[in-house]
């Protein structure tokens, strides 16, 4: 009894403090632009579950294991928010739930979006060639939908380019890696199509793709089409990031030393989007709710493309595992870019949105599978593999 009493009030004080966990669950339309105004109390089961993330996190972050930004969410509800350490550690300045982060290859997510939007338009055909929309790419069998699903078998301009890339107060742009393939003609890893191979080139191309058929830049499109309408405040590429308001976070490695830009930095669609946890989840509910897709565009999305991966898979922007259980099939992304590690992972069935992004070069941020072990009320679950 004594035991059940100091828990009780132990939990009590968890959820009495603003710094350790949200009191309240919050329902998002993601329709509107302004922030949540309706609240209902946590449920006995759902304060437990907030208790442990809580206690998760918190660990995480004492332990020197983790550095960031956190949102949980099942069925349009905020389970938990938090931020943990700093954003710029030399000035002692904390992270908060508006501070952004570079997405990493989390940006492929919203690329392939913004392509199938403009899809859903009749302005984009998946079965159509890259060389079809630009006549001058040397690679003729290349298919849009294998841009997405990475199986075009082009080599990574991020490996391919180092010279270009090293070059001091150089900004390298998507039109210049378009210009060094269409030049140079590197050889392709593989033929059009023959297996999975992950590729930032292939993301790169899809953002001049959607600024062609668009007739706006990538950045701004985003921002007309799917920033903006959704209320994602803090939401931006690297080319319309405001450094000197926007509140962002420095990437550090594992010593904590701040780790440098590069020229492709500024090569858009494969990365480079800087956001906040609470901005992918409006972008999530968006998808759930069929506002921002369709359902059948996504059921395209969320389509496994390549029958030689077993245990995991690859749609159109998405990662997706246990892909043949209605039940349990997750779409997520991973990114990885200098000191940023980011993790975004949605279950469609229960619409469970985890959003994990940090500014350090900790691998806990991809472990959402304690996450899930929480929400499922398991007591032991096999650690997954980490892919970007």
């Amino acid at each position: 009894m004594k035991r059940f009493l100091l828990l009780y009030i132990f939990l009590h004080l968890i959820f009495s403090c603003g710094n350790s966990a949200d009191t309240s669950i919050k329902k998002v339309d993601a329709s509107l632009t302004s922030p949540p105004n309706t609240a209902k109390p946590l449920s006995a089961e759902q304060k437990l579950q907030v208790y442990r993330f809580d206690t998760l996190f918190t660990r995480l972050h004492k332990a020197g294991q983790f550095n960031g930004t956190i949102i949980i969410a099942k069925e349009g509800t905020i389970l938990y928010q938090k931020a943990l350490g700093y954003a710029n550690r030399e000035r002692a300045s904390l992270l908060t739930d508006s501070t952004q982060m570079q997405l990493a290859s989390v940006s492929k997510v919203i690329t392939a979006t913004a392509v199938l939007k403009l899809y859903e338009q009749g302005l984009i055909k998946l079965e159509d060639t890259f060389q079809n929309y630009f006549p001058e790419f040397p690679y003729p069998d290349v298919t849009v939908q294998q841009l997405l699903n990475h199986r075009s078998g082009l080599p990574n301009y991020i490996y391919l380019f180092n010279e270009q890339i090293a070059q001091p107060n150089y900004k390298m742009n998507n039109e210049e890696v378009m210009d060094l393939f269409c030049f140079k003609v590197p050889k392709p890893y593989l033929k059009p199509n023959t297996r999975f191979n992950y590729c930032n080139t292939n993301y790169a191309l899809l953002a001049l793709l959607i600024a062609k058929v668009s007739k706006l830049s990538y950045s701004d499109y985003l921002q007309t089409a799917i920033f903006k309408p959704l209320g994602m405040r803090h939401t931006s590429t690297i080319v319309n990031l405001d450094t000197i308001r926007s509140k962002i976070a420095n990437p550090y490695n594992l010593k904590w030393q701040p780790v440098a830009l590069d020229a492709s930095d500024y090569v858009l669609g494969d990365k480079s989007i800087f956001s906040t946890p609470y901005d992918l989840f409006l972008f999530s509910e968006a998808l759930f709710q069929n506002k921002l897709l369709k359902a059948q565009t996504q059921d395209l999305a969320y389509t496994p493309y390549s029958t030689e991966k077993k245990l995991s898979n690859y749609g159109l922007g998405w990662r997706m595992r246990s892909f043949s259980d209605s039940l349990k099939k997750e779409v997520y992304h991973n990114g990885w870019w200098h000191g940023y590690r980011t993790a975004f992972h949605r279950r469609l069935k229960d619409k469970v949105t985890i959003v994990v992004l940090s500014n350090q070069l900790n691998r806990t941020a991809y472990q959402t599978w304690k996450i899930y072990q929480i929400l499922d009320n398991i007591q032991s679950i096999e650690a997954l593999p980490e892919e970007e």
